[in-house]
């Protein structure tokens, strides 16, 4: 008995002890719902990074995880240190996901950080899903409730547009003004199970002093940690080794392994087709009476995959609702048929994908763009009725297949592609000044169109340069109304666009007006100007530093400006006053106050009265003075 009095002690003890751990660590648990924030104390909104890793089955391709996150290829391929964009990725591959952190009110007493990302709701999503799934705990199922106070997590509709709260931190003055220890970004990762501190650190080349520093000591597996860098670091990316070739003699015992069964598979289907031949004239009268049903039995055609129990039935009703939606198109637009856009695509093809969701195909010898999306496309739909301007990307018809709840918007097909492709990736034929200038030229006579001339006013919300395509002229068309709002001056929680063109009023305050395109339209600019990407590799945007490049004196501007443009242009001849003019007309765009910032009709106005605007008809293409008389 006396020996086993301290055994019985220390199991108290150790008992004890681990009471005290877990009573600790859930005191030191951060809240479900998010991180809290401070308006206006933070360096928010800022540009930084998640950590996000290659996944089976849905996510092994930066196309589809450039999907999820509203981003390109590239944005995502520049920062993770994928050399080649299109290739597969291999599981659990990590990336570095830009994003734009902000402090958003949440209710009168509560601000969260994070970043605002849409999400359509499929067919069996639930914000636990998706937040756990897709978007691999980076937020949490409390806090998409939290943001999305109208929607009934419980009833979700398929197509209804969900944000999903990245988590997220903007570094405070003070981590950013530390000059040994600066922070200019807070990278979000999501700690693991098989993690610790120390590898996590040394993944960073960071000190875990400098992450406990910022997270505390209690840190649990699947919690978002915030890695403090001064730089991106740069990611070690699996290599995949090919499979070796097998041997000769291998090869031999597979062809005679085959042999044999293929001659077994063989006498089976003999037997099978006799027996299939006598049941079938058996059948033959049942048969013709089952086809008279097949009204009946494509009602109850089951939408989806097998044994998912959030999906619903296919039914007559359901159809006749989704055409009551386009019925007022009806009369404007072609109405295609879903095998001819599946002919035209051919069964959508990965040949024929133009970019996202986008196809290329053709339909009786005419090319077009067919954008295949979920059915709320309704939206769009009333948007492009209203419009019809020659720097608009027209509408020629759409097409409904309520069997999978699809819609295809069928548009003109613009045989250039996309300015974006233009100034960043075709690197043999450059974009001269005076083309770049009847470009933006053209681009503002499409937003004034539809800033002033509809009813009520449209602001496209997604003004990028990858949303502007050129014909075969290059004249550009404005693309994709998807984000597109009738109607302005409104607010919503429900933040949409693509980094680096986002207003600083929308992304803080979600204020929709016809000034978040002009300010879209002041990046453009300076894309045009400058041929650099809207973020760099540092996560800095675009339009943060155009401001500086017209401070000084008139010399110091000239050679400023001089240094910043697209070294394309170099060997160019262009008034350097002109050149300045434009670059003064992005900056009054970029101007944080929104009253402040020009309208498109003083833009359009200022953009013509470049000299470098007018140039000889024989240009293959239009004169700079019909540019400006549309």
């Amino acid at each position: 008995m006396t020996r086993t009095k301290p055994h019985y002690a220390s199991l108290l003890g150790l008992l004890f002890f681990f009471i005290i751990v877990f009573h600790s660590k859930s005191n030191a648990q951060p809240s479900t719902v998010g991180y809290k924030c401070t308006i206006n104390q933070t360096t928010s909104p800022c540009q930084t990074y998640v950590v996000y890793r290659a996944k089976a089955p849905d996510f092994l391709d930066l196309a589809s995880i450039g999907d999820l996150f509203s981003l390109s290829r590239l944005e995502i391929s520049n920062p993770s240190n994928i050399t080649s964009p299109s290739s597969p990725l291999v599981p659990d591959q990590p990336l570095f996901i830009p994003i734009t952190c902000s402090c958003n009110s949440v209710n009168s007493s509560m601000a969260i950080s994070y970043a605002n990302i849409s999400y359509t709701i499929k067919s069996g999503d639930t914000f636990y899903r998706t937040s756990t799934e897709h978007f691999q705990n980076l937020t949490t199922f409390q806090s998409v409730q939290l943001v999305n106070p109208t929607l009934i997590a419980e009833n979700l509709t398929i197509g209804v547009n969900v944000v999903f709260p990245i988590f997220c931190k903007c570094p405070n003055k003070t981590q950013m003004g530390n000059r040994t220890n600066q922070v200019n970004q807070l990278i979000s990762y999501v700690f693991q199970p098989s993690d610790n501190i120390t590898r996590v650190a040394a993944t960073f080349g960071v000190k875990t002093e400098s992450i406990t520093a910022v997270n505390g000591n209690n840190i649990r597996p699947f919690d978002t940690i915030f890695i403090p860098v001064s730089q991106l670091p740069v990611l070690s990316q699996p290599t995949v080794v090919p499979s070796p070739p097998s041997s000769e003699n291998d090869r031999r015992k597979g062809v005679v392994t085959g042999l044999g069964i293929g001659l077994g598979i063989t006498g089976f289907l003999v037997v099978l087709v006799g027996g299939f031949w006598l049941y079938r004239e058996k059948s033959m009268k049942k048969e013709r009476a089952l086809w008279g049903d097949e009204e009946k039995q494509r009602q109850e055609l089951y939408i989806g995959g097998k044994g998912n129990k959030n999906k619903g039935f296919y039914t007559k009703e359901m159809e006749e609702s989704l055409m009551a939606d386009v019925s007022g198109c009806l009369d404007k637009y072609r109405v295609f048929s879903i095998d001819e856009i599946e002919v035209a695509t051919d069964g959508f093809h990965e040949n024929c994908l133009i970019q996202g969701s986008v196809y290329k195909g053709s339909i009786d010898g005419e090319f077009y763009a067919i954008k295949k999306m979920n059915w709320n496309a309704r939206d769009e739909l009333k948007i492009l009725q209203k419009v019809n301007h020659g720097n608009l990307v027209k509408l020629e018809g759409f097409c409904i297949d309520p069997l999978n709840a699809t819609c295809y918007l069928i548009y003109e097909f613009v045989e250039n592609g996309s300015l974006y492709s233009w100034l960043q990736e075709n690197e043999n034929d450059k974009l001269n000044w005076k083309t770049r200038l009847r470009i933006a030229v053209d681009v503002a006579n499409g937003l004034q169109y539809i800033h002033e001339h509809t009813r009520p006013r449209v602001v496209h919300k997604d003004i990028k340069s990858s949303n502007i395509l050129l014909d075969a002229n290059m004249r550009a068309k404005i693309a994709n109304f998807g984000l597109a709002k009738s109607g302005c001056n409104a607010i919503t929680m429900h933040i949409v666009g693509t980094q680096g063109y986002i207003a600083p009023e929308y992304l803080s305050d979600g204020i929709v007006s016809t000034k978040m395109d002009v300010f879209a339209f002041g990046v453009v600019l300076l894309e045009l100007i400058s041929g650099k990407e809207v973020i760099d590799d540092e996560g800095n945007v675009l339009w943060a530093r155009a401001a500086q490049i017209l401070e000084g004196n008139e010399e110091h501007k000239a050679n400023k400006l001089h240094s910043w443009m697209d070294e394309a242009l170099s060997e160019e001849s262009y008034s350097m006053e002109s050149m300045m003019s434009i670059m003064s007309v992005a900056v009054a765009c970029l101007h944080k106050d929104p009253s402040k910032r020009p309208s498109m009709v003083d833009i359009v106005y200022a953009l013509c009265k470049s000299d470098d605007l007018f140039y000889d008809i024989s240009d293959d293409a239009l004169s700079g003075s019909q540019v400006c008389a549309r």
